[in-house]
């Protein structure tokens, strides 16, 4: 007698995909620290966008068997190349230099950007008061965390200026997710399976051009550096990327965006646990009123 199983309902699925971006996504930060030790991180992103899209290219057209159109590849491509050509590259690119949990911090203030970008130029809805103070005060968090104008500057182990370059791939992240359900995308997988490989593309070009000799780290590259790159393709990129490119489709937006509150607590955890990254007293008032921002600007969600 053949058991029936019942289909997860669309609820079940969504909380099961927000697990896995809530939990994977927060462990990539120090992946990435990690494989960056002896790989530049544009490099990198190439690296593991290429064998992440390559695998999961074949998966999805044995599956789907769907072969997209012109618009729907021309559409993958622009999504692929603001997500992870940019704003996947860029977090790369800031951990190399900084904490990784404070570069989660910083990518916190992602529903900040969704719903300012959301309002300005898609939905034109404007965000409510408690919005507003959220967005506030996750932004007063981070100026309290990373504030020029005190006298941590002087013993701050870290530059400051990857902050403005996580912004600026937060603000291409948000567009091309806003883009997502407007757009005409190929079916699931192999849409993803092209935003991946053309943000390799992207991040292929820019080593190119700004790390020169990148290649030859590669025979160096150490035995962790190699266990954060598996990790970071078959874990970071194919389940998790996975999961928010399904949510990205699927779920409201201003859903989608609460993984940014729960990202920076398993960062900032696995960066102290296994990183050795210190989490002081102003780290940790700072952090808590960022997170305390995120949440009263998607509470209603």
């Amino acid at each position: 007698m053949t058991a029936y199983i019942k289909p997860a309902s669309s609820g079940s699925k969504t909380f099961l995909y927000l697990l896995a971006v809530y939990v994977i996504w927060g462990s990539t930060y120090l992946g990435m620290k990690i494989a960056t030790e002896t790989v530049p991180p544009f490099l990198l992103s190439a690296l593991r966008f290429f064998a992440a899209g390559g695998i999961l290219l074949i998966i999805g057209y044995l599956k789907e068997r769907s072969i997209p159109t012109k618009r729907q590849l021309l559409s993958a491509i622009f999504v692929g190349v603001l997500l992870i050509g940019i704003g996947n590259t860029t977090v790369a690119l800031a951990v190399h230099y900084m904490p990784s949990g404070l570069v989660a911090l910083i990518v916190a203030a992602m529903p900040a950007w969704f719903m300012g970008l959301d309002w300005a130029f898609f939905s034109r809805k404007r965000p409510s008061l408690l919005t507003t103070v959220g967005i506030v005060l996750g932004f007063l968090g981070l100026f309290l965390l990373f504030n020029p104008f005190s006298a941590a500057p002087a013993t701050r182990s870290f530059p400051l200026w990857p902050i403005l370059v996580v912004v600026a791939g937060n603000i291409c992240w948000a567009t091309g997710s806003l883009f997502v359900q407007r757009l005409p995308m190929p079916a699931q997988m192999t849409s993803t399976a092209i935003q991946m490989l053309a943000g390799g593309v992207f991040s292929l070009l820019a080593s190119g051009l700004l790390e020169p000799g990148a290649w030859d780290t590669l025979p160096g590259m150490s035995q962790r550096s190699w266990l954060a790159y598996i990790y970071l393709v078959m874990i970071g990129s194919l389940v998790g990327y996975t999961s928010y490119s399904w949510l990205t489709r699927n779920a409201p937006p201003r859903l989608t965006a609460t993984y940014a509150y729960v990202n920076p607590v398993v960062a900032m955890f696995l960066g102290w646990a296994i990183g050795n990254e210190v989490i002081d007293s102003m780290v940790g008032v700072s952090a808590a009123v960022v997170i305390a921002g995120v949440v009263l600007m998607t509470l209603k969600k």
